[in-house]
């Protein structure tokens, strides 16, 4: 689906069955396509369906990149369709296995908020911020959501403010506040007939909107290729006449840093890193009817590896992880001497 597409004109059932075949067509992305597809069932209204492809991912031989994810996604469409009971044993088990990424929070706790579980939402948020972020310096993007979601809850609750409401409004950038933002009386000024009073919920509305949108909308990034120095290595074995395009793992890592760096002095937007695998690169070579040991052919697989939405962002958030796999942040590795 093209990003542009207003959404009221997108076939959902004939989407996700799109991305189930491509699924089939790229195994080493399945995860990530059927995601997506089971997020176009759930938007058609066939959540059954799409419950049948979490479980197919769940019960997969292969190493799922997320699985709370999966879980936590799956426990969010059962509820929406009556099963209460089951949704509720998946969250606990979600919160129980205390996943390091925050999206599988985010959603078991919007997930309990919406079905007006407030104080089991609280606890959710609550033990998600005190898990990532208990001193972190700087709250990476990812988090961001569970501290607006907690701030949004906390004021339905009527909680005063604490440390991570205060740090909610330091990183929230809107200029419309987060306590206006989730004033609970602004669903009555809904239904007021008051034009000032409507007038300013518009505009609230739009700066949401706004925020959405900035969220959602992730244009197609130039990316750039990154080999880890295992595949590098089963790279070159294979196919010794890229060596002149990689002469050593260290250098191959320069050499991407210094090119994104440059590109960004130049203005270009949207940079972004995609990682490669050999027998991911075999199968595109395969898909193009050309040997892997055509060097032309690396600029054409990264920018295969982003359109299907493999592409992380560059320069990565402060206080995230090195692109490079280092295990250290990016300020204390690649980016130390930006």
């Amino acid at each position: 689906m093209r990003p542009d597409t207003p959404a009221e004109n997108v076939d959902h059932t004939a989407e996700a069955a799109r991305l189930e075949r491509t699924a089939g067509l790229y195994p080493e992305d399945a995860e990530a396509l059927l995601l997506r597809a089971a997020a176009h069932l759930e938007l058609s209204g066939d959540r059954p369906t799409a419950s049948t492809l979490y479980d197919r991912l769940l019960s997969s031989t292969a190493d799922l990149d997320n699985p709370h994810l999966v879980r936590a996604l799956k426990a969010s469409n059962l509820w929406e369709y009556g099963h209460e009971a089951e949704a509720r044993a998946i969250i606990e088990g979600v919160r129980a296995a205390s996943p390091q990424d925050p999206a599988p929070w985010v959603i078991v706790a919007e997930s309990l908020e919406s079905h007006d579980e407030l104080e089991a939402a609280h606890e959710t948020f609550t033990e998600a911020v005190h898990r990532l972020l208990t001193d972190v310096a700087e709250p990476p993007y990812a988090t961001h959501p569970l501290l607006f979601g907690r701030h949004r809850v906390r004021r339905m609750l009527g909680e005063s403010h604490d440390e991570w409401d205060a740090l909610a409004d330091t990183v929230h950038s809107l200029p419309i506040t987060l306590d206006e933002l989730h004033d609970p009386k602004r669903v009555w000024s809904l239904g007021s007939e008051n034009p000032a009073e409507l007038e300013a919920e518009i505009l609230r509305l739009r700066a949401e909107l706004g925020a959405y949108r900035e969220a959602l909308s992730r244009p197609f990034p130039v990316a750039i290729l990154h080999w880890p120095a295992t595949e590098l290595t089963e790279l070159l074995e294979a196919y010794p006449s890229l060596s002149a395009e990689y002469p050593t793992h260290e250098t191959h890592l320069a050499t991407i840093e210094s090119a994104l760096r440059e590109l960004a002095s130049s203005g270009t937007p949207n940079l972004g890193i995609v990682t490669g695998t050999v027998p991911s690169y075999e199968a595109f070579a395969a898909s193009e009817l050309s040997s892997p040991s055509d060097a032309t052919l690396l600029p054409q697989y990264a920018t295969t590896l982003a359109a299907r939405g493999r592409a992380m962002a560059w320069p990565p958030q402060q206080g995230a992880a090195c692109w490079c796999g280092s295990g250290r942040t990016y300020g204390q590795c690649h980016g130390s001497d930006a």
